[in-house]
């Protein structure tokens, strides 16, 4: 049982696994999560340059075969033998820990070839592996990120950022700005629309029949009553009243300091938070290679390994694929449970 809760049984097509920068760690736990497959492990199929996997393999002395594919529906006889992949093309061979504009293209291509093959029901859901922003930016990338990007692509009007483990999950309110656009960009409305999405998902993809959201202040000790601060009185409560107005259970506004203790979180099911650290800094101390990210507000399942390129160590083998086969599990969970109550329907 992965943060999803309770699986279901059910067949699913395989998942659709993004290569990330090519200059990261994608390929190399991608492989690990292929070589460490179990009975449980969901059937996936890699986005991505075989003849670059084949050469990683072979010099990391590892015995993971690749096999190229062309649909999703073949790599299920294939899983089991080789690592099944969809051919991209790279315009070079990628060096380890130094990325390159010129692979930008590859890399939003196995996205939106995800995301395509997802929406046409060849592939159950997507799994990203970590990408490099800054040089998708240099070459012209327009979003903030994956979840954004995602968002444009199936017409998500409001992603949500979730980092789940088994018992642990937080969603920032604000995303990826910096904390003085964060708490400019903060506001009652933004509250309840990320709860109220938070709470659709918990019930619907988690299987918690009645979510408790903890919701976080902003300011040292929730602002002592306006004394360190406005915000949770002006902005925050009131989106908890209304929450609470609507039928979700929503305390708060909880200070910071104490909400990730583990008796505060025994008695919640998601905490909202009000910025990006202040919900990733708990959850990656707590679970760090064990945590999911998972986005949603969307058509689709989506969710991704809880780190990054981790440059420094990327071609040595090292990387652990842990948070990948985790972010598998759980992607395979979602897209069953949500299966199953569609034809249930």
């Amino acid at each position: 049982m992965t943060a999803a809760g309770k699986a279901v049984a059910i067949d699913i097509p395989p998942l659709a696994l993004t290569m990330g920068e090519p200059a990261g760690i994608g390929a190399e736990i991608a492989l690990k999560a292929w070589m460490k497959r179990g009975r449980e492990t969901p059937v996936f199929v890699l986005l991505d340059d075989p003849e670059r996997l084949e050469i990683l393999s072979r010099r990391l002395g590892w015995k993971a075969p690749v096999q190229a594919v062309d649909s999703p529906a073949e790599a299920v006889d294939v899983f089991s033998t080789a690592l099944p992949v969809l051919p991209l093309e790279l315009p070079r061979a990628a060096e380890p820990g130094r990325p390159d504009p010129a692979f930008a293209k590859a890399i939003i291509a196995a996205i939106e070839n995800a995301v395509r093959l997802t929406r046409a029901g060849e592939t159950a859901a997507v799994v990203t592996n970590p990408i490099h922003k800054k040089s998708l930016y240099d070459a012209g990338f327009l979003f903030p990120g994956h979840t954004e990007f995602l968002a444009g692509l199936t017409g998500g009007n409001h992603p949500v950022m979730m980092l789940a483990s088994e018992n642990f999950r937080v969603v920032p309110v604000t995303g990826h700005m910096s904390l003085a656009e964060a708490i400019k960009n903060l506001t009652t409305e933004a509250i309840i629309e990320t709860a109220e999405i938070t709470a659709r998902a918990l019930h619907r993809d988690f299987a918690v029949k009645t979510p408790r959201l903890a919701v976080a202040g902003l300011n040292p000790h929730a602002g002592e009553e306006g004394g360190m601060g406005r915000e949770e009185e002006t902005i925050i409560r009131p989106a908890i009243e209304i929450l609470a107005e609507r039928g979700i259970k929503a305390s708060g506004p909880a200070p910071p300091d104490s909400l990730f203790t583990d008796i505060a979180r025994s008695g919640y099911d998601a905490a909202i938070c009000m910025y990006h650290d202040q919900a990733l800094i708990p959850i990656k101390t707590l679970a760090f290679a064990r945590a999911v990210n998972v986005t949603l507000g969307l058509p689709i399942v989506r969710t991704s390994p809880d780190h990054g390129t981790a440059f420094d160590i990327a071609g040595t083998g090292k990387a652990s694929a842990d948070s990948l086969m985790a972010a598998l599990s759980l992607a395979a969970e979602i897209a069953a449970r949500r299966r199953h109550m569609r034809e249930r329907a």
